[in-house]
């Protein structure tokens, strides 16, 4: 095991920030510099002790980092990794992977020729909830899903969006900015989904990209769940608004957003409620609430350990770039779908022909 690991954060901004303050606490890493062109960027880093280079290219040939997190536009993802990894940088990269299919797939052949660490950074994976919750429902807690509903409220202020890549179509919008994690959990939890219908809007906001969708799935081992997310409307009913997964940017409200109906129970997120009937179910008679027991943690944290257990060679992604490849091919199939008004089936076949690591199937622990 390295005793410290030399480590710079591309990208300072919120997500920057939010891994700056986390590594604050973590042992195994040393930040030895920020990456950003901005002059908040250098304020940052200034403040912190540390330098603030102008673009990764500068940190390669700085020589300062032995690891890097890149959380910068969506458009800059492949280029940036691509420079890291080839001059030998393992990489924590921020969701979602790429801007587009394309890119994505270059990233996978990238990582495979390198044979480096790519850790994609969809921490909810990591989130001691979300592992008990992935533990119940194939232990067959709930029986097989039925039905699924998630809701992703988030009234963003207009100061969020002065950055233009916010409103800029491929890069912006709630569903590649958040409905990805929603995303990624449902097929962690229940597998592949088969087909989506969707609807947008960009009505309140007027911007290029939407600011609200709702959509519906269906997926290959049967079930189904309807997703509502909106950057503009006003409720406590999110992950990010009720998890206390990143306290020092959300209020963590007493409320659930995931809401889970299976054959045998249901199951509540993020308060772990096992809603049981006592005997065969019967829409009559009242369900028996159980929280499930779990030992709460910082999922970031976890999610750095794990990046530097990945560097000291052990275990394997738990989001490999290849899973957060099936995301964004759902997420281009839901676009598909909410341009066209059709329903769209989900092609993983561009993953199924690559060579290397054997894709998880979104399934991993």
């Amino acid at each position: 095991m390295r005793s410290v690991i030399d480590i710079a954060v591309i990208g300072a901004g919120a997500i920057g920030r939010t891994h700056i303050d986390t590594l604050a606490g973590m042992p195994r890493f040393r930040l030895t510099s920020i990456v950003d062109p901005m002059p908040a960027g250098a304020v940052l880093a200034a403040s912190l002790g540390i330098p603030c280079l102008p673009s990764a290219e500068a940190l390669i040939d700085s020589g300062l980092a032995q690891a890097a997190i890149v959380a910068t536009p969506n458009e800059t993802h492949l280029p940036v990794s691509e420079a890291l990894l080839r001059a030998g940088i393992p990489v924590l990269l921020e969701k979602p992977v790429a801007e587009s299919l394309a890119s994505a797939l270059r990233l996978i052949a990238i990582a495979d020729e390198t044979g480096l660490p790519l850790l994609i950074g969809h921490h909810r994976r990591h989130n001691p909830i979300i592992r008990a919750a992935h533990a119940a429902i194939h232990a067959g807690r709930i029986g097989d899903l039925v039905m699924a509903t998630v809701t992703c409220s988030l009234a963003k202020p207009a100061g969020y969006f002065e950055a233009a890549w916010r409103r800029t179509p491929g890069a912006g919008g709630p569903l590649l900015i958040n409905m990805v994690h929603e995303i990624d959990l449902l097929r962690h939890f229940f597998g592949e989904i088969a087909q989506v219908q969707a609807i947008a809007s960009h009505a309140r906001r007027g911007f290029a990209v939407e600011d609200t969708a709702a959509v519906n799935l269906s997926f290959v081992d049967g079930g189904i769940a309807t997703l509502c997310i909106s950057d503009t409307a006003v409720g406590p009913w999110a992950w990010d608004l009720t998890a206390a997964e990143n306290p020092a940017r959300f209020p963590a409200h007493p409320v659930t957003a995931h809401h889970y109906a299976g054959s045998k129970a249901g199951l509540s997120l993020p308060d772990l409620t096992l809603w049981e009937p006592k005997g065969e179910p019967d829409w009559t008679e009242k369900l028996r609430p159980t929280v499930l027991d779990v030992i709460q943690a910082d999922p970031y944290e976890r999610q750095l350990s794990h990046f530097a257990d990945l560097m000291d060679g052990s275990g394997t992604p738990i989001v490999s770039v290849r899973d957060a490849t099936a995301n964004l091919i759902v997420l281009d199939a839901i676009r598909t779908a909410a341009d066209t008004g059709q329903s769209v089936t989900v092609d993983l076949s561009p993953l199924e022909s690559l060579s290397g690591t054997v894709f998880n199937n979104g399934m991993g622990p």
